[in-house]
């Protein structure tokens, strides 16, 4: 989940409306209308029916149904949930980057798996394209619907004739990790059957207010510790300061020198005991954070259009409070960089899994991955699909799970 001023931004940024090279293919005349055949872009001997999903109030969805095409018998299911915004179906990422879900759908059909993908309300086709319809783009209690909605995508996945309701998993990331753990937790509420197993990428184990706080300022204060405080000390000196800007982006360096720095001198008014070197904490944080209008939250400068959904989604369990009333597998997965949902709420989220008698669960924690999953700089994270490493263990996971 990422701070934004646009709600379709607020988990990966997604904005890219170009189609993703190779993912979708071309209607095959000898085949039904509704089956998509890919020759050369990773969909080799799986099929792809194009389904349509009724989430009531107005909205049918596109989806898209997958199974190795040789295999007969009924299959399990793994389900994708998006993070937050208005993502398609293949969680498209900007500025050409791939999509999250084309290679783990493809993964997972290798092992046998049928997988089953969906564009999420007011969404109508890859880009992501968004519908005009602005009850269907900013309904009320929004995380809520967005639930319901992920329940009637397994009901229609439980109902096909392909798929095993008793082995359907649920594999979310970020948003879509907290959607499968309530979905998880308390399936008939949801009127689903109970999942054979959740993984969660980018683990939302901690609270919406927490979390944006981290994304909004404190990764701010984390980076001077990191990169600024050359000796460790907690305080930073003219130098440090200067030095710290090298090689940062020129919107990055611009901020942090107005807290910093007047010319080569420390900035006097954020030095408020005059020592002449700023503390990163009490000093440099407290202006970062009062800049930040945090403490204003839900009403926090930035955040007007998104304030319904996060007053709604602070209403339900977290991950790491949802999840350990859930009996079944569990494998999540977090960056060592990500700066969104960080590692340490994931290994937090684990142990509360364990601590509930959970014995098979287990979390991977990838040194140089950021939220998407990727390879990224610690403090400059970009967009791409999942690592291969991440691909790999998704699908060494589902087939032991088979």
């Amino acid at each position: 989940m990422t701070a934004n001023r646009s709600f379709r931004r607020l988990t990966v940024g997604i904005t890219a409306a170009a189609l993703l090279a190779g993912a979708v293919g071309t209607a095959n005349a000898a085949v039904p209308e509704h089956v998509v055949t890919a020759a050369a872009s990773g969909w080799q001997g799986i099929t792809r029916e194009q389904v349509r999903i009724d989430f009531g109030r107005g909205w049918v969805t596109d989806a898209e149904l997958t199974y190795p095409t040789h295999v007969r018998g009924r299959l399990p299911l793994v389900v994708f949930l998006h993070g937050s915004g208005h993502n398609d179906m293949n969680q498209t990422l900007p500025e050409g980057k791939g999509a999250t879900f084309i290679p783990l759908a493809q993964a997972a059909s290798r092992e046998g798996f049928a997988t089953l993908r969906f564009n999420k309300r007011g969404v109508t086709g890859i880009g992501p394209v968004e519908s005009t319809d602005p009850a269907q783009l900013n309904p009320k209690r929004p995380y809520d619907l967005i639930q319901r909605d992920a329940a009637s995508v397994i009901r229609f996945g439980a109902a096909s004739p392909r798929v095993d309701p008793s082995k359907i998993f649920l594999l979310g990331h970020s948003e879509g990790t907290n959607v499968a753990a309530n979905l998880a937790s308390d399936p008939a509420k949801y009127g689903i059957p109970k999942p054979a197993g959740v993984i969660a990428m980018g683990v939302v184990g901690d609270d919406i207010k927490t979390l944006l706080t981290l994304q909004i300022y404190g990764r701010l204060v984390l980076q001077m510790h990191d990169e600024f405080d050359v000796d460790g000390d907690g305080e930073l000196t003219a130098r440090e300061a200067t030095d710290g800007l090298i090689g940062q982006p020129k919107e990055l360096a611009d901020q942090f020198r107005s807290v910093l720095l007047d010319g080569a001198r420390i900035k006097a008014s954020t030095d408020t005991d005059h020592d002449g070197q700023i503390a990163i904490d009490a000093e440099a944080g407290t202006v970062l954070r009062k800049a930040s209008g945090i403490d204003n939250y839900p009403d926090t400068p930035g955040l007007e259009t998104l304030k319904d959904y996060v007053t709604d989604i602070a209403r339900f369990p977290t991950v790491t409070e949802a999840l350990p009333r859930f009996t079944g597998p569990t494998l999540l997965l977090n960056g060592e960089n990500d700066l969104q949902t960080p590692a340490r709420v994931a290994l937090a989220a684990d142990a509360a899994v364990g601590a509930a008698g959970n014995k098979d669960h287990k979390v991977v924690i990838y040194p140089g991955m950021a939220h998407t999953m990727n390879i990224t700089p610690k403090f400059r994270s970009e967009f791409g699909e999942p690592d291969r490493q991440v691909v790999t263990d998704i699908r060494g996971w589902l087939r032991s799970h088979r």
